[in-house]
C-alpha cells in the first residue's frame, strides 16, 4: 500500500477508538477517564485498581454506555461495509443497503411484532430482533425469485427493480399497520422505525455478532471479484469470475448485514450511502482498501451520532436516524453537486 493509503488506515483506526472513549465518556452524567478505564478493566481483564467504584457508574459504563457504543461500531460498520458492496456490485454510487428490499421486510417483522404483541416461544424479548432478521430474508428471497423468473443472469437492473417493487410493497404494509395502529402502538412503532441503539444491552449484541461476523467475512473474502464486477459483468467473466455465484453470495452477504443491523436498531438511513462515496473519493475504487476503511469511519460516525443523539437535548434522546439524516443528506447532496459540476467541466 502507498503512504496515503497507510494514512488513511491510521486516521480511520484512531477515530474509530476516539469516538469510542469519547461515548463511554460523555453523556448527561460525566465519568472521568481514571474511572471509565478502571470499570473497563474490571469486567474485561479482571483487573481491579479501583475499589471504591460507585455502583451506579459500573452500572451506567458497562451495562448501558459499552454496549451502545459496541453496537454503534457493529451497526454502522455493518451499514457501511454492506452499501460499499452493493455500490460496488450495482455500480452505482447512490445504492445503498437497503436498495434491495431487506431493510423494508426486516422492518415489516419488527413491526408486526410491535403490533400485535406477541412472543416466539422461548425467545422472549428476542422476538422482535429474530422475527425481523426472518422478515429480511423473506425479502431477499422473493427478490431473487423474481429476478430469477425475469432475468436467469441476475442482471443488476433486473435486482434494482425487484428491489424497489419488494420495498414499496412492503413500506405500504408497514403504513397500513401503523394506520390501523392506537396511538400508544403507533408512537412505539414509528420510533423504532427512525432508529435507536440505546437501551440494547449486551444480549442485543451477542445477538448481532454473528451476523455481522459472516456477513462481513463473506464480502471482505470477495474483494477480488467486487473490483472485476465494477468493471461489468463481461469484463469480469474475462477475468475468471463466476458472476451469477459471486453475485449471490455479495448480495448474501450485504443484505445479511443489512437485515440483522436493521432488526438490531431499526431503520437507519444515509450512513450506507454516504460513508462509502467518500471513502471512495479518498482512496479510489479498490474495494481492498474501500471496504476495511468504509467499516473503520462507518463504525466511528454511528458512535459520534449517537452521542450527538443522546447529548444534544439531555436529559432527552434524539432518534439517531433523525441525526445520520439531517447530516448525511446535506453531505450527499454537496458530493452529487460537485460531482455533476466536475463531469459539466470536463465535458
Amino acid at each position: 500500500m502507498n503512504r496515503k493509503v497507510w494514512l488513511w488506515y491510521i486516521f480511520a483506526g484512531g477515530i474509530a477508538v476516539g469516538a469510542s472513549l469519547l461515548g463511554l465518556l460523555a453523556s448527561s452524567v460525566m465519568v472521568s477517564p481514571e474511572t471509565v478505564f478502571a470499570i473497563l478493566a474490571k469486567h474485561v481483564l479482571r483487573w481491579t485498581w479501583q475499589a471504591d467504584i460507585p455502583i451506579s457508574l459500573d452500572l451506567i459504563i458497562w451495562n448501558i454506555r459499552a454496549p451502545r457504543v459496541v453496537l454503534g461500531l457493529l451497526i454502522g460498520a455493518s451499514l457501511s461495509l454492506a452499501g460499499a458492496a452493493f455500490q460496488g456490485l450495482l455500480r452505482n454510487p447512490l445504492a445503498d443497503p437497503y436498495i434491495i428490499g431487506v431493510s423494508s421486510g426486516a422492518s415489516l417483522g419488527a413491526v408486526i411484532v410491535l403490533f400485535f404483541q406477541f412472543s416466539l416461544w422461548g425467545l422472549g424479548a428476542f422476538t422482535l430482533p429474530i422475527t425481523a432478521i426472518i422478515g429480511g430474508f423473506v425479502a431477499l428471497v422473493l427478490v431473487f425469485g423474481m429476478t430469477h423468473l425475469s432475468s436467469r443472469s441476475l442482471a443488476v437492473e433486473t435486482i434494482i427493480l425487484s428491489g424497489v417493487i419488494m420495498t414499496s410493497f412492503m413500506s405500504a404494509i408497514v403504513s397500513l399497520i401503523i394506520a390501523l395502529s392506537q396511538r400508544e402502538d403507533m408512537s412505539q412503532i414509528l420510533y423504532w422505525l427512525m432508529g435507536n441503539v440505546g437501551m440494547r444491552g449486551w444480549s442485543y449484541v451477542q445477538l448481532l455478532l454473528p451476523f455481522a461476523l459472516v456477513g462481513a467475512l463473506l464480502l471482505l473474502i470477495h474483494v477480488r471479484e467486487l473490483n472485476a464486477l465494477a468493471l461489468g459483468e463481461s469484463s469480469a467473466e474475462h477475468l475468471g469470475v463466476n458472476v451469477r455465484r459471486k453475485k449471490a453470495l455479495i448480495l448474501i452477504g450485504a443484505s445479511l448485514l443489512t437485515g440483522a443491523s436493521v432488526a438490531v436498531s431499526g431503520a437507519i438511513g444515509f450512513v450506507g450511502l454516504v460513508i462509502p462515496h467518500l471513502v471512495r473519493l479518498v482512496t479510489g475504487p479498490d474495494h481492498r482498501h474501500v471496504l476495511p476503511l468504509s467499516m473503520l469511519i462507518g463504525g466511528a460516525y454511528l458512535v459520534l451520532a449517537d452521542l450527538l443523539a443522546r447529548t444534544v437535548i439531555s436529559p432527552r434522546e434524539l432518534p439517531i436516524g433523525v441525526i445520520t439524516a439531517l447530516i448525511g443528506a446535506p453531505v450527499f447532496a454537496f458530493l452529487l453537486i460537485r460531482q455533476q459540476a466536475g463531469r459539466r467541466g470536463r465535458g
